[in-house]
């Protein structure tokens, strides 16, 4: 997607804004060239570049939204909103360690917002659930005890845990201080995705709650800070746990069209060639002390260094391709070809990369040294190239 000519005297704020009203009608093509059109006169703003990463996120377009969530926190790191969108799209892009350490920088950067607390407690526990996310979560409600999304989050992190009496309650209660919280999941737009994300996850946990009807919460785990209604008041509303009616079962809304960004708006080649350096030093590193440690066992067995060799070469192999592919937001083919027109000397360094451990792996076949010196000069050439382009 091309970035359109910027209006005269608009500010980056009103491109923002416009672009918020167009992915509230479902418009995320729009949006997304609402906010190119910004980040013409503005590129580092911020806040433009969150709420792609937001347009991007609600579009199921995860990649996209990452290169967007890095670039506003490279420009705002200690923003609360960028952090938020950075740790949603990790998470999305299946990266969950990463996406798991942001949302516990936010519920340590700001422990008595009510916002960063819900929102960071239900990313962890997408990311990795467990007590700290239990615990976060019962915070979030602590600070915003009448805060309805506060009790959806404990809701979502309760069911995850398989405490369904208690998610039950919680969301309950959301209802309670909120009745549009029982159709959230198919609302469109950014303003609020965050509410749109954590109804979609608990509709999906439904069922799973259903057929496990024994599970019960604890209430010695924790003290809630006001008393929930009991699960069996009378005339109960449906709730995401009824296995009878299901999320809001007696209520039926047809989600609303949608039309999605035809191309990324930001250039993904910054990213990728980080992306890249990253690999070769990782890879050719790995090469290298794998290699000293195979010539060091020869010493004593050759056997056991080839087949040390086989096994640790494969491994290195496999890693790299698994963590390269992980790490790019686009096709690492493609990322290849490009560095290939444009940056040769990084192209040929990854190449080297990839086929170091293939001749540690021919060492392993063959014996002798002059393989296993063969991969390390390689690995050692990639390294050297990197560090002289710095």
């Amino acid at each position: 997607m091309t970035a359109t000519p910027s209006e005269p005297d608009t500010t980056p704020e009103e491109y923002r804004q416009r672009a918020l009203l167009f992915a509230d009608l479902g418009r995320y093509d729009d949006a997304a060239a609402e906010v190119a059109a910004g980040l013409v006169d503005a590129p580092l703003d911020a806040e433009l570049l969150a709420t792609l990463a937001r347009v991007h996120l609600v579009a199921d377009q995860p990649a996209e939204a990452l290169v967007a969530a890095d670039r506003a926190v490279s420009a705002a790191a200690d923003t609360l909103p960028a952090l938020v969108v950075r740790a949603m799209a990790l998470a999305d892009n299946r990266r969950f360690g990463e996406a798991a350490v942001v949302a516990a920088d936010i519920l340590a950067r700001w422990p008595a917002d009510a916002y960063a607390q819900r929102t960071g407690a239900a990313l962890l526990s997408e990311s990795r659930n467990g007590q700290d996310a239990l615990n976060a979560a019962w915070n979030g409600v602590r600070v915003a005890p009448t805060d309805a999304e506060a009790h959806l989050v404990l809701a979502v992190v309760a069911a995850r845990l398989r405490l369904f009496d208690l998610a039950q309650r919680a969301y309950a209660e959301a209802l309670d201080l909120d009745d549009a919280i029982g159709d959230a999941q198919l609302d469109v737009g950014i303003v609020r995705l965050e509410r749109r994300r954590w109804a979609l996850a608990l509709e999906g946990l439904a069922d799973e709650a259903a057929i496990d009807t024994t599970a019960q919460a604890r209430p010695e785990e924790a003290e809630l800070p006001r008393a929930y209604p009991a699960p069996d008041r009378p005339d109960p509303a449906p709730t995401a746990y009824d296995s009878t009616a299901g999320l809001r079962g007696d209520v039926f809304r047809e989600p609303a069209p949608v039309s999605r960004p035809r191309g990324p708006v930001l250039d993904p080649a910054g990213d990728s060639r980080d992306a890249v350096r990253q690999m070769i030093m990782y890879g050719s590193n790995g090469v290298l002390v794998a290699g000293l440690l195979t010539a060091l066992m020869a010493q004593a067995s050759s056997g056991a260094s080839r087949v040390w060799a086989g096994l640790i070469s494969v491994i290195i192999f496999v890693a790299i391709l698994v963590w390269v592919s992980r790490r790019l937001t686009e096709p690492t083919a493609t990322a290849l070809t490009r560095l290939r027109q444009q940056e040769k000397p990084l192209a040929i360094a990854a190449y080297a990369t990839f086929v170091a451990p293939l001749i540690v792996f021919g060492y392993a076949l063959v014996g002798g040294l002059i393989p296993l010196v063969a991969a390390m000069v390689v690995a050692a050439a990639a390294e050297m190239i990197i560090l002289v382009r710095r």
